[in-house]
C-alpha cells in the first residue's frame, strides 16, 4: 500500500488575497477571484483530498482521525484584521460559556467556535510585513510624544501603562475615534499618495488603513494598533512564531504558516467582521515585546527545524541542491512542501512528483522516504502529533 501521497489543498478566496502569486504555484488560470490561502489539514472549513497512483482519490480524514495542525500559504495583498487568539485553557472556559448561553457557532456575534488554542508560525517567502506586539516602554512613549494628534493620548499612558492606553482607545465612542484619527490620515494622505512614506514607517500603513477601511467620512480604530504595535519586516526564510495574546496582523506578503487546528480569533479593527472589545482586552497581553526573528536551528538528519514552545506542531527545512539525494525517516505522519523546483519523492516502491502544479505530498511516515532534487529547491515538512484511524 502506497505510504505517500500527492495532496489536492483547498484554495480560500478571501478578499485582502492576491491574483497571482497562488495561481501561478498551482497552475491554475488566473481569475477574479483573490486567492488568498491554500490550505492542507483536515479542518472542517478545508479538508485536503490524497490522490491514489491510479488517479482516484479519498479524503485525508478517511486516513486520519484529526491533525493537530492546519498547514497554510498565504499570499497577502492587503492588510487582515487586528487579531488576538486565547489561551487553551481560556478558550476552553470560553467555548463552554457561549454554548451555556446558546449563540450558535455560525453566529456573526460568536467568539470561540471551539475549545482549543491557536498558535501560529509563519515563514516568509517573500518580503513580508507584520505588527507583533506592543511596543517596548520608550519606543511607545516616543510614538505617543512625536505623534501630534496622539497628544491627549500621554497622560492616559503615564498614568496607567499599555493596558489602560489600548482599552481607552478600543472604547472610544466613533466621533472620538474620528477626531484623533482623521486628522492624522487627512495629514498623510497626500505623502502616501506621492509616494513618499517608507513602509518601515507606521505612517505608511496607517495611510493604506486609511484608504482601505475609513468608510462615510469614519475612521477605522485598529489605526491606532498600527503606532502601538511594532512594525516588523521579515525577510525570504525568516520567521515568526505567534504565541497567544500576542496582539497581531499581517500586513503584506508572502508566506507559508503552520498553526493549531482552531477558530479562534478575537479582532480589534481593521474588518469588517465582528469586534468584541471586551472580550478582546480579556485575552491581549499588553506588555512590551522585543519581536523575536527565528531561523530553523535543531537539526535531525538532513532537516533542520524552528523550535517553538508548542506541541501541536513542528516545521521543518530540506534545503536541497539539484541532482541530490536525501533519506529521511520521520515514525509519524507529516506533510511535505515545495514551492519551486521539482523534487522525486519515492517511499514503498511509491513515488510522486512535486512540482508547479502539484506542490504538496502527504506521507504517512512509517517507512523511509527518498528525497531526489531535481533542481535546487527548498521542501518544508509539517507534522505533529496524530492520531491515526
Amino acid at each position: 500500500m502506497s505510504s505517500i501521497y500527492l495532496v489536492k489543498g483547498v484554495v480560500k478566496h478571501y478578499d485582502w488575497g492576491g491574483h497571482h502569486f497562488l495561481p501561478a504555484l498551482l497552475n491554475v488560470e488566473d481569475t477574479q477571484q483573490p486567492f488568498a490561502e491554500y490550505w492542507m489539514g483536515t479542518h472542517p472549513q478545508g479538508v485536503s483530498q490524497l490522490e491514489n497512483e491510479d488517479g482516484s482519490s479519498f479524503s485525508l480524514k478517511d486516513k486520519l482521525n484529526n491533525l493537530t495542525f492546519l498547514l497554510k500559504v498565504l499570499d497577502v495583498k492587503d492588510m487582515l484584521s487586528i487579531q488576538v487568539h486565547p489561551t487553551k485553557a481560556a478558550a476552553k472556559i470560553e467555548f463552554e460559556r457561549e454554548n451555556r448561553e446558546g449563540i450558535d457557532l455560525s453566529a456573526p456575534t460568536r467568539n470561540y467556535k471551539d475549545d482549543n488554542h491557536k498558535p501560529e508560525l509563519m515563514v516568509a517567502l517573500s518580503s513580508f510585513w507584520l505588527l507583533h506586539g506592543f511596543k517596548v516602554e520608550q519606543q511607545l512613549k516616543e510614538t505617543l510624544e512625536t505623534v501630534s494628534e496622539f497628544a491627549s493620548l500621554l497622560p492616559v499612558w503615564e498614568k496607567g501603562g499599555n493596558e489602560a492606553l489600548y482599552k481607552h482607545v478600543m472604547n472610544l465612542s466613533q466621533q472620538e475615534t474620528d477626531q484623533l484619527l482623521l486628522p492624522l490620515l487627512k495629514r498623510l494622505s497626500n505623502q502616501y499618495q506621492k509616494g513618499a512614506l517608507p513602509k518601515s514607517s507606521p505612517d505608511f500603513w496607517a495611510a493604506r488603513a486609511g484608504e482601505m477601511y475609513c468608510k462615510n467620512g469614519h475612521a477605522d480604530r485598529g489605526i491606532f494598533s498600527i503606532y502601538f504595535f511594532n512594525l516588523v519586516h521579515v525577510n525570504p526564510g525568516e520567521a515568526v512564531f505567534q504565541d497567544a495574546g500576542i496582539p497581531h496582523a499581517y500586513l503584506e506578503g508572502q508566506n507559508v504558516e503552520i498553526m493549531a487546528n482552531s477558530d479562534n480569533v478575537l479582532r480589534g479593527g481593521l474588518t469588517s467582521k465582528h469586534v468584541d472589545v471586551s472580550e478582546l482586552m480579556k485575552h491581549t497581553r499588553c506588555e512590551g515585546i522585543v519581536p523575536q526573528l527565528l531561523l530553523p536551528q535543531k537539526k535531525d538528519e538532513s532537516v533542520k527545524w524552528f523550535e517553538t514552545p508548542v506541541s501541536d506542531f513542528r516545521l521543518g527545512v530540506l534545503t536541497l541542491e539539484g541532482g541530490l539525494i536525501k533519506e529521511l525517516q520521520m515514525g509519524q505522519p507529516c506533510f511535505l512542501l515545495s514551492l519551486g523546483g521539482t523534487v522525486e519523492l519515492t517511499s514503498v516502491k511509491t513515488q510522486v512528483t512535486l512540482k508547479q502544479g502539484q506542490i504538496a505530498a502527504f506521507w504517512d511516515g512509517a517507512a523511509p522516504l527518498t528525497v531526489s532534487s531535481v533542481s535546487n529547491t527548498v521542501v518544508y515538512i509539517a507534522t505533529s502529533g496524530i492520531h491515526t484511524s
